[in-house]
């Protein structure tokens, strides 16, 4: 009984280890782990809402280096520059009290950037177009400290799709 119990869990082992070979960490397209290192500078804001350049560097550069696709640059020397410009805030009601039409219940915030990756040795653009975040945030009584925490929110969503397309470039 016991022998049949080991044996059992032998085999269970066996196919829970093969199950996770689908699973790949690190480059999805092909490129050796950190085999390129990548600087992110700040991104130049023309939006009306004031303090966003630093929140969307910071949730980049943190994506970056999570991805683990590219090394990161904090000097001179990468190897791919990343810059932008944040082109475009919104802040668009998207659902409302119901016995209040007038009065919101939550909004969307929408950040709207240009970036551009280019290769510094060969001044090459790898990158050149619109990317967006965007997240959902409650109205509430206190409503600015509820729109800086979706900075931060709408920050990392754009960071992740900025990686996404920096990552899985066909370049």
């Amino acid at each position: 009984m016991i022998r049949s119990l080991k044996i059992l869990a032998g085999c269970l082992a066996v196919v829970l280890m093969g199950a996770g070979c689908a699973y790949q960490l690190g480059p999805t397209n092909g490129a050796a782990a950190r085999g390129r290192s990548l600087q992110v500078k700040l991104f130049k804001n023309q939006t009306i809402e004031p303090r966003l350049s630093e929140p969307v560097a910071q949730a980049l550069r943190r994506q970056v280096a999570q991805d683990g696709t590219f090394q990161l640059a904090s000097r001179d020397g990468a190897d791919v520059l990343v810059t932008g410009e944040l082109v475009k805030y919104e802040r668009r009601p998207v659902s409302f009290q119901p016995n209040d039409i007038v009065q919101v219940r939550d909004y969307e915030i929408r950040l709207t950037a240009q970036v551009k990756a280019i290769q510094v040795g060969s001044g090459e653009v790898l990158l050149d177009r619109r990317v967006f975040g965007r997240t959902l945030i409650q109205s509430s009584a206190n409503q600015g400290s509820a729109e800086r925490q979706g900075v931060a929110l709408v920050a990392d969503d754009l960071a992740r799709n900025i990686t996404s397309l920096l990552v899985d470039g066909k370049w």
